[in-house]
């Protein structure tokens, strides 16, 4: 069976990879592992055949590139993240969206006109940005999306084609909504989001981090290591289970901000905490009052999908995978 991770070099498609090859993935069968991204993703240390290449997604070449593969399963990760997505419009459309239709036609064409027997499995990296308030106390699996950010929007019409594909019979696809990934490792980038990780891991590496939104704010989460379970739980499942419905909001912690922060307390001390600095930020403010709070993943729970349930134990996923002592 032959893999292919699109956005294979960023942190979530680092894991990714790791997880596929442990010896006890569930991806045992593996025989081939293709890495594409933007820039080359780093080759693992392992026996299976590896192949690295890299190109941007957006442009109308990179599908037919991808498509030649004909891997058995796909890995969607990449996009432009949340907060360049707004900046950028085009960009994120481009990238976003037009890219992964790019790739579903072309995955179209081998099936009508090379290999009728070719139906590969995809698993797509969607978002919880997908819905926009008024919100219920908790968002369960029949709340229609309704995006208020670009990026939610470019999401939630990939959910779209995803699913028309699959009802098609052209591929056999699963959108996963994952919950914000925290505490991300490594330096900030340009996600809205990325300040739910930077509270925590900046003052773990004892480092100034700023709080752009008032700590009443409340979200939903999930760690790396819960998102790379998700993924891999994605690509081994029978997804007939699914029926029509194609995507799945995926299980995860709901705290606010002042609890994350009372997590990190307890398991740092007040010195820790008291290098995190309150300083609103208005634009960030705005985006994040449109996003979701809390969610019962029913159809995602019986099917398998397992997360952290306090955030405490999301802070110490952290310091046991990337915390550099």
């Amino acid at each position: 069976m032959k893999a292919l991770i699109i956005g294979a070099a960023g942190m979530v498609g680092k894991k990714l990879t790791q997880r596929i090859l442990d010896k006890d993935s569930p991806l045992h069968q593996l025989s081939e592992l293709v890495l594409y991204d933007i820039i080359d993703a780093q080759k693992p240390e392992t026996s299976i055949n590896t192949k690295i290449l890299s190109g941007d997604i957006s442009k109308n070449d990179q599908a037919k590139v991808l498509a030649a593969e004909k891997p058995d399963i796909i890995y969607h990760l990449a996009s432009i993240v949340s907060g360049e997505a707004e900046e950028n419009f085009g960009k994120g459309w481009q990238t976003n969206a037009q890219g992964t239709w790019n790739l579903l036609q072309e995955l179209l064409r081998i099936t009508e006109n090379i290999d009728s027997n070719y139906k590969p499995k995809l698993v797509f990296t969607s978002s919880i940005a997908v819905f926009g308030a008024p919100f219920p106390n908790k968002i369960d699996d029949e709340f229609l999306c309704a995006p208020q950010t670009s990026y939610g929007a470019q999401k939630a019409i990939t959910e779209m084609l995803i699913s028309d594909y699959s009802r098609k019979g052209f591929i056999d696809g699963i959108s996963i909504r994952l919950p914000t990934i925290c505490v991300r490792p490594g330096k900030p980038n340009l996600a809205a989001s990325g300040f739910f990780s930077g509270i925590i891991r900046e003052p773990l590496n004892n480092k100034e981090a700023i709080l752009p939104v008032s700590d009443q704010v409340r979200h939903w989460h999930a760690s790396p290591r819960s998102a790379t379970h998700f993924l891999t739980h994605a690509g081994t499942m029978d997804l007939s289970q699914l029926g029509t419905r194609r995507s799945l909001n995926m299980p995860g912690v709901s705290c606010t901000v002042e609890e994350q922060i009372d997590a990190l307390r307890q398991i740092a001390g007040n010195k820790v905490t008291s290098k995190i600095r309150h300083e609103p930020n208005p634009k960030i403010i705005k985006i994040v009052e449109g996003w979701p709070r809390n969610f019962d993943p029913v159809r995602a729970t019986a099917l398998g999908f397992k997360s952290e349930s306090t955030f405490s134990e999301i802070v110490k996923v952290y310091l046991d995978d990337d915390f550099e002592k």
